[in-house]
């Protein structure tokens, strides 16, 4: 019931203000059609193409890459969406979309069915994890033809549409036929979900969409019933996507009244977002992992946990997007997506990076410059804004102009990079061989309900990493074990985690992977430090001890 009250006052202000907002900006953008010069020489420039350019010009196919080119003097977020790529656009966000419910991989040309959705149409239908789809509607489907997206074009379609696949299964060595209903396919943002040890909860959020603050809320409440006192939130890799739930997720952090976040812009008003008092997990333990692709909504969460000492902050530098965008129709279906403001953490910093209008390909080049600089291998070559100085509520500075910066510093391990690892990755091989040996093996690792249960199943590292490093002579990438012994704990650690994937899920991926992650192992390190608990006091600033 709490959730529910805390949405009524919620969604129904936010959902105001953006309809308000929007109806403004639409007169401005009326009336200024009226006013500008500007806008009188545009129509003058279509109307001499019309009627006296040499040859016949499609107007509206003009407009149509007319339109990014203005918007490219702008800012490198103010974007515009055709009418038939918009449906796509928006796919990751949405909650959920109609198809059969399968993960697939094309290996060999062929479709292999990696993973089947729970309570799913193929599930339903009988579909199994190693099925070979070989057929749509009685046509052949196999061949290098074969591409991810024409398997999604396929295999999606509207809701209570049937499609027939061929299907074959190598335990059985029989092909099949399988009449599959579309039906509704969650889409989920909360990745992986489980107890790191006796006291500690691991959530991974790998966007904001409609449903993002839901599947939080419920992997909150499912450790908190496992036991879990702490929380590590992992937004590493998270470029954002809708504010409202990452704004739900800080309230259940912060007590009441807080600032989470501000907005300001040229043209609208300051507007200041607080909490609600109804957060259930404010006494609770929090860190949160973030990293230089963590943008837009994952800062505006980090930013409020680290400017109110409520959470400790852990990795690299965040992107650094802090402008917002409004969604603008259009009559034929396609959409602008304008800036119309910017947004503040707390304590008052603006965390947009630079950018000068008109040069977006600068812009865009900005995370390789980090990489090239040296900042994601050592906290020294972060240049911060120190003219953009602000302070957090226990007094810990904190700077605006460019991410957030984690609280602690955690270098991009580059360890076990070789060039014999990058020879097998580049060619997809720990995949490949992944893929290969779960399928031999299915019948036994199945049997499997944990990732402690699968260990045991599977051999020793060595043997693993022997039998790999054969694989990897037939796909044509010799052996060289003077980079094999650098790049072993890291090829081991992925073949066991593609595995876990494999045969228990994506969130046994992340629960194998995250056993010699530095990161991870870093925020555990503070927590048993009793770093993590609310509020921070008394680790300073990119505490490097």
């Amino acid at each position: 019931m709490r959730n529910h009250k805390a949405l009524r006052y919620w969604f129904p202000l936010f959902l105001a203000l953006f309809f308000a907002g929007g109806l403004w900006l639409g007169y401005k953008l009326c009336s200024a059609r009226h006013d500008s010069i500007g806008d009188k020489k545009l129509r003058e420039l279509f109307g001499y193409i019309s009627d006296s350019y040499v040859d016949n010009v499609d107007l509206d196919s003009l407009v149509e890459m007319s339109i990014p080119a203005i918007l490219s003097n702008l800012d490198p977020h103010s974007s515009y969406i055709p009418a038939k790529d918009l449906e796509e656009a928006n796919q990751h966000l949405k909650g959920s979309f109609s198809g059969v419910g399968i993960q697939f991989q094309i290996y060999r040309d062929t479709v292999n069915v990696v993973e089947v959705t729970e309570a799913g149409p193929s599930e339903k239908a009988g579909l199994q994890a190693g099925d070979r789809i070989v057929a749509v509607d009685g046509e052949s489907f196999t061949g290098k033809d074969i591409t991810e997206d024409k398997v999604r074009e396929t295999l999606r379609g509207l809701r209570n549409t049937q499609v027939r696949l061929g299907v074959y299964r190598p335990s059985t060595g029989k092909t099949e036929t399988y009449t599959i209903t579309r039906g509704d396919i969650p889409l989920k943002s909360v990745d992986a979900s489980y107890m790191v040890d006796a006291t500690t909860g691991f959530i991974r959020v790998s966007n904001f969409g409609e449903q993002t603050y839901f599947e939080f809320l419920q992997a909150l409440n499912a450790l908190r019933v496992d036991g879990a006192q702490n929380y590590i939130v992992d937004l590493r890799g998270n470029t954002g996507g809708y504010m409202a739930p990452a704004l739900l997720m800080a309230n259940e952090f912060l007590p009441e009244k807080e600032i989470i976040v501000s907005t300001r812009g040229e043209h609208a008003a300051e507007d200041y977002v607080l909490t609600d008092g109804t957060g259930a997990f404010v006494d609770f333990g929090l860190t949160v992992l973030i990293d230089e692709m963590s943008a837009s909504a994952s800062e505006i969460f980090a930013g409020a946990m680290q400017d109110h000492d409520r959470a400790l902050i852990i990795g690299r530098r965040s992107f650094g997007k802090g402008l917002v965008q409004r969604p603008i129709p259009f009559d034929d279906g396609s959409e602008l997506r304008l800036t119309v403001q910017r947004y503040y953490t707390p304590s008052g910093r603006c965390i947009q990076k630079e950018y000068k209008p008109g040069h977006n390909d600068d812009y865009s080049l900005e995370l390789l410059n980090r990489m090239y600089n040296g900042e994601l291998l050592s906290e020294d070559s972060v240049k911060l804004h120190k003219d953009m100085l602000f302070t957090t509520d226990n007094g810990r500075e904190v700077y605006g102009g460019g991410g957030i910066m984690p609280d602690i510093f955690v270098p991009n391990d580059t360890s076990g990079v070789t060039n014999y690892y990058l020879d097998v990755v580049n060619k997809g091989l720990i995949t490949k061989f992944a893929y290969e040996y779960s399928d031999l093996n299915r019948s036994e690792l199945s049997k499997a309900k944990s990732l402690s249960a699968l260990n045991l199943k599977l051999p020793s590292d060595d043997v693993l990493l022997s039998s790999f490093i054969y694989y990897a002579t037939t796909e044509g990438v010799p052996a060289r074990w003077y980079y094999i012994k650098q790049s072993r704990n890291l090829i081991v650690s992925q073949l066991r985690a593609v595995i876990a994937r494999n045969i228990l899920g994506w969130s046994s991926y992340y629960e194998a992977i995250n056993k010699s992650d530095n990161t991870v192992e870093r925020a555990l390190s503070e927590i048993n430090a009793g770093n993590a608990d609310a509020p921070i006091k008394s680790v300073p600033k990119n505490s490097t001890k």
